[in-house]
């Protein structure tokens, strides 16, 4: 009983904990000299591709945000992807036609996927700029992407978070915001991202051509860079701002969302476990995406162990007692609100509601559900 309270507990804090100290100490990739040296070429013909559902409040402001953006001889080719927005989204994008902003509409609801998919197919750029609508850019977003794309090795780039409060001044970074971006960075330094900010990432139009509306962008896009020989990484120069959701209510529902979706590309790019076919990419994806939406299942293994062994071990009590403070803090947060001013409770919080998330993502998905529909968050 001992043994698999300790195999729970090493599965539940493998992707948080033990996967990263791997990535420290195991040996970085190896750089091909012929195609990783810097050149001087510039990115050409680049599209910028903004997701949009329904968006008429900011449409406007991210186009403009868009246009001025310091080019640098760069040739923008501005797209708006609607998925068959039926508020006045479209009608405002269309206002934008003479200063070179075209609308590709989508016919149903099919998905954001669905709608960068036309989008892809309908520009001729070398450099395809996949952001969302709530998403704003910095001026020079577009200097800092040309200078990653010089190392022809990078097909794709990731952007980092930037939040900002409801009244647009930046917010520091959160415990678990860190966290990722660090992950972020030694994922670049072994190999590639397993997945991109799918707020706003770049990539080349050669790892875009065969798109698949079934499966995530972010992902989809990191797995195409590995099949053409190529690696996704993460700039912290390139940054999207966004506000934090403007009912924290919602935020469960994108996580479970997200997840969903994860689970889903997954299954359909199945093949990317292969080790001996994508060897540390599919050491990667084990270990990031398939042990962490394991998490849930071992947690609820080490309660149940820890139960067991706590009626004739006082340090399995101790255990016991801790599992139950964790689990039971987004109550405590719900009963006393000022409990969330906490750092460590802010996080367990957090960290019990994801994994909630991810237990009902794989039982949707085990059941056959799936989430196409999108409907982007309210911030």
């Amino acid at each position: 009983m001992s043994f698999l309270f300790w195999l729970c507990a090493f599965g539940a804090t493998y992707s948080y904990l033990w996967y990263p100290a791997l990535l420290l100490i195991l040996p970085p990739r190896r750089v091909r000299g012929h195609r990783a040296a810097s050149s001087n070429a510039t990115m050409g013909r680049t599209a910028i591709v903004i997701a949009a559902r329904n968006e008429a409040e900011k449409i406007a402001y991210k186009i403009e945000n868009t246009l001025a953006l310091e080019r640098a001889g760069i040739v923008l080719d501005i797209v708006v992807a609607s998925d068959a927005s039926d508020d006045a989204t479209d009608q405002i994008v269309e206002r934008y036609a003479q200063r070179g902003v075209r609308l590709v509409r989508s016919d149903a609801r099919r998905g954001k996927e669905y709608a960068q998919g036309l989008a892809v197919a309908s520009t001729e750029a070398d450099v395809i700029i996949f952001t969302d609508a709530g998403v704003s850019l910095r001026p020079d977003a577009l200097v800092y992407l040309e200078r990653a794309f010089r190392d022809s090795d990078v097909g794709a780039v990731s952007s980092v978070d930037g939040f900002l409060t409801a009244d647009g001044t930046l917010q520091g970074e959160g415990a678990y915001v860190r966290y990722e971006m660090w992950l972020r960075d030694l994922e670049t330094r072994f190999f590639s991202l397993v997945g991109l900010s799918g707020s706003f990432f770049a990539a080349r139009k050669s790892v875009c051509i065969n798109w698949d509306q079934r499966v995530s962008s972010d992902f989809g896009t990191a797995l195409n860079c590995v099949r053409a020989g190529m690696r996704a990484v993460s700039d912290r120069d390139v940054i999207g701002y966004y506000k934090n959701i403007a009912d924290p209510r919602k935020e469960y529902q994108r996580k479970l969302r997200t997840v969903v979706r994860g689970m889903r590309s997954l299954l359909v790019r199945r093949d990317v476990l292969n080790f001996a076919k994508f060897g540390r990419f599919s050491f990667q994806v084990f270990s990031h995406k398939v042990m962490r939406w394991a998490v849930p299942w071992f947690l609820l293994g080490a309660l149940i162990t820890s139960a067991l062994l706590s009626r004739d071990m006082a340090s399995y009590r101790g255990v016991l007692t801790a599992e139950a403070l964790l689990y039971l803090s987004p109550v405590a947060c719900s009963l006393v609100p000022a409990l969330r001013r906490i750092g460590a409770v802010r996080l367990a919080v957090f960290f019990v509601e994801t994994n909630i998330a991810i237990a009902r993502a794989a039982v949707l998905t085990l059941s056959g559900r799936t989430i196409l529909q999108w409907e982007p968050s309210r911030r």
